[in-house]
């Protein structure tokens, strides 16, 4: 029967694809602890990943944002007092530029700099009215032991030692039923339009059959493979929709947006892991949610 101390890694998703792709990377699951108190109403599936005995939770299902992910968090570390190092795994929107080439399916991870710790609270309610993003608060860097880790990892990845592409082939082979939800979207349907196209449609309408002007998508190089970006991540407790707000934010050097680090980092410091499932415009749709899910997922096991 696990012991509720002997897991030291809490793996945090906001939403059931983003849960199921972690469970796919464990190299084992653990049954649940009796001991967990009933006064702590979290999900939680339990396991191991090389040596490493990691807890993964799910936030409320509807209940996103910034407040869920503090009170889910604060029970899992009742639960579980021995976790010291956190992994907010999932899904994200890119902030694509000229500097940086971000798509649909890759993976940004956050990465402190010499101002910011790698995730950066804004008011995005404002970001359209301000001449200037206004900046909440610098959140706290991850622990000293997990920064290391990633640095490591980074190097793997650089040295070609591992592959993210490779890694998401192997889960996909070992549960083939992830296929159906999880499986690479054709690269055709990554479209990045231009930033004063709006969506064409209502919002039942996709883009594939409403904003089909070819002239208002930007031309890039063919790319069939993920690619991983190390770098700032925006946090705020709206969903980012607006291409204008996206332009801001990578006028600033931020590659990605999201709705809950924002709520942890300066209480439960930890890496955010993000595939890239839209461009936080208004041409979102759920195609790359599955795949961009499970290539966050992958960070953490992509080995050659």
């Amino acid at each position: 029967m696990p012991n509720p101390l002997d897991y030291t890694i809490g793996w945090i998703c906001a939403i059931p694809k983003e849960y199921t792709a972690a469970q796919g990377f464990l190299d084992e699951k653990h049954s649940i602890t009796p001991s967990i108190s009933e006064q702590d109403p979290n999900t939680y599936t339990l396991g191991r990943i090389e040596n490493h005995n990691v807890v993964i939770v799910l936030l409320p299902r509807g209940d996103y944002g910034l407040c869920s992910a503090t009170t889910v968090v604060s029970d899992m570390c009742y639960s579980f007092p021995n976790i010291t190092m956190g992994l907010m795994v999932g899904i994200g929107g890119g902030v694509p530029s000229r500097k940086q080439d971000v798509r649909l399916g890759d993976v940004v991870v956050s990465t402190p700099g010499h101002r910011h710790g790698g995730v950066i609270h804004y008011n995005l309610r404002s970001a359209l009215e301000d001449p200037e993003l206004t900046i909440v608060e610098h959140l706290n860097a991850p622990p000293p032991a997990l920064l290391q880790a990633m640095v490591g990892l980074k190097t793997e990845y650089r040295l070609e030692r591992r592959s993210l592409g490779a890694s998401i082939g192997a889960v996909l082979e070992k549960h083939p039923k992830l296929r159906e939800d999880n499986h690479r979207p054709e690269s055709s349907s990554d479209r990045l339009h231009h930033s004063d196209y709006g969506h064409a449609g209502d919002n039942t309408t996709p883009c594939t059959e409403s904003c089909d002007d070819v002239s208002q998508i930007i031309t890039r190089p063919e790319r069939n493979s993920p690619s991983i970006h190390y770098g700032i991540i925006a946090s705020d407790n709206i969903l980012c929709k607006d291409a204008r707000i996206r332009d801001k934010l990578a006028a600033n050097g931020v590659l990605c947006i999201e709705m809950e680090a924002a709520g942890l980092m300066n209480h439960f410091p930890c890496v955010v892991i993000r595939g890239i499932a839209d461009y936080a415009d208004m041409h979102k749709n759920d195609e790359w949610h599955g795949y961009a899910a499970l290539a966050a997922a992958a960070i953490r096991n992509s080995k050659a």
